[in-house]
């Protein structure tokens, strides 16, 4: 009982920590900058005795489609996966965005600090595209239909 407690009030000041910020407005170009930035930081050494594997992309197949998923292809380094992203979503190809940036996060090699940077440039975009889909902008839907659509595969 008392260990549910301390979890609630954690998961709480963590909400109230998420929903409140710094104050500041979060700007999704800024954001997308900064967390490239991160990543072309070099990559921290692998640790010793770690096996180091390929890296490779997931594909995401839409359900209800017969097309049959290609093989995984070795993922491009982190900073040009992000500069992909940037260039797709300054573009106005958010879905291609939204897409881009979910294959990243999936990357396990990156520091915190790049990790920390690339959430908050997620949250960034998405925050502005749930707000222009609000506003009926037909790319911003189905870019949030693709981010779910994603994020309901992710979980299973």
């Amino acid at each position: 009982m008392k260990n549910h407690l301390v979890r609630t009030l954690i998961g709480c000041a963590s909400a109230a920590l998420l929903f409140s910020g710094c104050g500041q407005k979060t700007d999704a170009d800024s954001e997308l900058e900064r967390a490239a930035r991160a990543l072309q930081e070099a990559d921290p050494a692998p640790q010793a005795g770690a096996a180091t594997a390929p890296v490779t992309t997931p594909v995401y197949v839409p359900s209800g489609t017969t097309a049959q998923p290609a093989q995984a292809q070795p993922a491009p380094p982190p900073a040009e996966q992000m500069s992909e992203a940037m260039t797709a979503y300054k573009s106005g190809n958010l879905e291609d965005a939204v897409t881009r940036l979910q294959r990243l996060r999936a990357t396990p090699a990156m520091t915190p600090q790049q990790r920390m940077a690339l959430n908050d440039a997620m949250a960034a975009v998405m925050t502005e595209i749930y707000s222009l889909a609000a506003k009926g902008d037909a790319r911003a839907i189905q870019a949030v239909k693709q981010y779910e659509a994603m994020q309901s595969q992710q979980r299973r």
